[in-house]
C-alpha cells in the first residue's frame, strides 16, 4: 500500500478488507466530468482489490480511460467503521471468469443458488477490475459508539 492513516495498523486493515462481506463503493469519473459511485463485490488479494462485471458495463470504460478511483468499504449499520482510499484500476478480461467465481464463493452462500447459476451463465462476459496502488484510510467508532 502507498499510504495507510487512520487508526488501524496495516494487518488490521488487511484482516477488515479480507473478512469484511460487504459491498466496496467504486467512485471514478463519468464521461461528463461528474463522478459516479458503483457498488460491487470485492475481494482483497495480494496488495488489490478485486472485482468482475461484464465488459459491456459503464464503469469498465470509464475506468479504462482514466483508471484513477477511490472506493469505501463500510457496512451501513452501526458501529461505523470501514475502509475507503484511492487507487488505479486495470482492465483484466482474462480473469473475468475466475474472478467472479471466488466473488461468488465469498458472498453467496453457494454456487448451486438461482443468483449464481444466472452470474455464472453470463461468467463469459465478466472482465475482472483489479484496483492497485491502493492509499488507504482506517476509522473506527465502535468505542464511541458503545459508550452509554
Amino acid at each position: 500500500m502507498q499510504a495507510i492513516t487512520g487508526p488501524w495498523s496495516l494487518d488490521e486493515i488487511e484482516t477488515y478488507l479480507t473478512e469484511a462481506a460487504v459491498p466496496i463503493r467504486v467512485a471514478y469519473l463519468g464521461r461528463s466530468g461528474w463522478p459516479a459511485v458503483q457498488s460491487l463485490w470485492y475481494l482483497y488479494d495480494d496488495g488489490a482489490l478485486w472485482c468482475a462485471t461484464q465488459a459491456t458495463a459503464r464503469i469498465v470504460s470509464h475506468l479504462a480511460r482514466d483508471p484513477r478511483c477511490a472506493f469505501e468499504i463500510a457496512p451501513n449499520e452501526p458501529p461505523y467503521r470501514g475502509v475507503r482510499g484511492q487507487g488505479r484500476a486495470e482492465i483484466d478480461a482474462a480473469n473475468g471468469p475466475a474472478i467472479l467465481r471466488a466473488l461468488i464463493r465469498r458472498f453467496l452462500p453457494s454456487e448451486d443458488s438461482s443468483l449464481a447459476r444466472w452470474l455464472l451463465g453470463r461468467a463469459e462476459q465478466e472482465v475482472a477490475i483489479r484496483i492497485g496502488d491502493l492509499s488507504v484510510a482506517s476509522w473506527d467508532f465502535t468505542r464511541r459508539m458503545s459508550r452509554p
